[in-house]
């Protein structure tokens, strides 16, 4: 009898041990995802005092945030493939390596040039780190529940960053100054190297060839589309926008084509055959393309239109990133009693009457109003963790590496297109930035995305 209580405590303390670890690990691995979404939102306040600082037009503000996005989105198929080749622990940790020390050189950086740079390269150690990340939450909890839950603490977690990205940049901008933005999310980084390292094992591998004709035509068609969308709204000749569209409508297609014909393809065309993945990938990236695009565009207008600081405008998008964070929580829950359909469309329905009444805002509107929309546009958050469940679960056996690189990819090709798109339709040549037309493309959006769920995304 006393060995078996031996045995049944020897067992709860290894029980305890092992949850303990859990913990640890899905804090680590959720703090690379944090660090990716707090820059992408905490650099949006601080383009005024950048352009002051060192200079830059509209258009090299937008790429300061799109040369991060662009290859964002083209290095991740690339990196879910290395992730499951070399083994996601060892990708994740070179990501988080060179997303630090991009960091840095964008918080030294003499020139917007240098800076536009430096995000590229941070872009590439972001890639490395969000298809990695849910790589090694797929190997460590089981499919179920379980997972379902990780996944919700992982967007919550992450979400936080979205949260903190605004109120965070607007005070470092105001009191310490636009370089602090880069250098507030270097520390996080380290402190996730230091968990992963010690509580996370490596993920099963699989051999497979490097795409890089494949790579370098991703990276043209998604450079050019951005590039022609964010020169559309200078003033003058059409033909650069033209011509960039069309150097990237002919990449896209040999893209494909040679995706068909390799024996290694970076994105296996074969994935779209599961109606459930190819749903969630155009969800994903319509939800980024109003997300991203709103907030780039929200801050624009409350500083320039309105007049605000950049304190206050950090203030004003705070509820936004606030909501969108607790919804990713929340979406976990939800998803493990009813399924992933039900948060979807409700965080959909909510971002598309919120973009209709931040359509109607002018630079008149308090400032609680604009903030009021701005949160109810958060819901969309209840759709981020419900969405990446549905696409792992329907990756193809151990591809969850390829699966998650798939939808983030589509994710950041919207948010860049988003930015690129919106920001061109503000007429900032002409006037201060108005937000009727771009809101009315975002609820748009949303309506096709809320639609697409409701027609192939399961009810359990």
């Amino acid at each position: 009898m006393l060995k078996a209580m031996s045995a049944r405590t020897d067992h709860a303390r290894i029980g305890g041990l092992a949850r303990r670890l859990d913990a640890i690990a899905l804090v680590g691995i959720c703090l690379g995802f944090f660090v990716v979404l707090l820059d992408a939102t905490i650099v949006n306040v601080a383009l005024d005092a950048i352009a002051a600082s060192i200079g830059g037009s509209l258009a090299d503000q937008q790429w300061t945030l799109n040369a991060y996005t662009v290859t964002f989105a083209a290095f991740m198929l690339t990196a879910g493939g290395l992730g499951d080749r070399f083994g996601a622990r060892a990708c994740f940790l070179g990501g988080l390596g060179i997303f630090a020390a991009a960091t840095a050189l964008c918080a030294a950086a003499p020139s917007i040039s240098v800076l536009i740079a430096a995000r590229a390269v941070q872009g590439v150690g972001a890639a490395a780190l969000v298809p990695c990340s849910l790589s090694l939450i797929a190997d460590r909890f089981p499919q179920g529940p379980e997972r379902t839950r990780a996944l919700g603490a992982w967007g919550g977690i992450s979400g936080i960053g979205l949260a903190a990205g605004p109120v965070l940049g607007g005070f470092l901008v105001g009191s310490v100054g636009w370089r602090a933005v880069f250098l507030a999310a270097i520390p996080f980084a380290l402190l996730a190297v230091v968990l992963v390292a010690v509580a996370v094992t490596e993920t099963p591998r699989r051999s497979a060839r490097p795409d890089f004709p494949g790579q370098l035509l991703a990276i043209a068609s998604l450079g050019a589309v951005t590039a022609a969308l964010t020169t559309a709204s200078r003033p003058g000749s059409r033909a650069a926008p033209i011509a960039l569209g069309l150097v990237g409508l002919a990449a896209a297609i040999g893209f494909f084509a040679i995706e068909r014909r390799t024996h290694d393809p970076m994105l296996p065309l074969e994935v779209f055959v599961d109606r459930r993945f190819s749903a969630a990938t155009a969800v994903g990236g319509l939800f980024n393309f109003g997300l991203y695009g709103t907030v780039f565009c929200l801050a624009l207008f409350i500083e320039r239109t309105q007049g605000h600081p950049a304190t206050d405008a950090g203030l004003m998008l705070a509820p936004l990133t606030v909501v969108v964070a607790c919804g990713a929580r929340l979406s976990g829950v939800l998803g493990a009693r009813h399924g992933p359909r039900l948060p979807m469309l409700l965080g959909l329905g909510g971002g598309l009457i919120a973009a209709a009444l931040l359509g109607l805002v002018d630079r008149h509107t308090p400032a609680w109003q604009v903030a009021g929309a701005g949160a109810l546009l958060g819901l969309v958050g209840l759709a981020m963790p419900a969405m990446t469940s549905v696409a792992l679960a329907a990756s193809p056996p151990g591809r969850a590496g390829l699966g998650s690189a798939v939808l983030n990819s589509a994710r950041q090709i919207g948010g860049a297109i988003g930015i690129a798109l919106l920001g061109s339709v503000l007429e900032p040549h002409h006037s201060p930035p108005v937000l009727h037309l771009a809101m009315a493309i975002v609820a748009a959006s949303y309506g096709v995305a809320l639609l697409v769920s409701a027609i192939w995304i399961r009810r359990s």
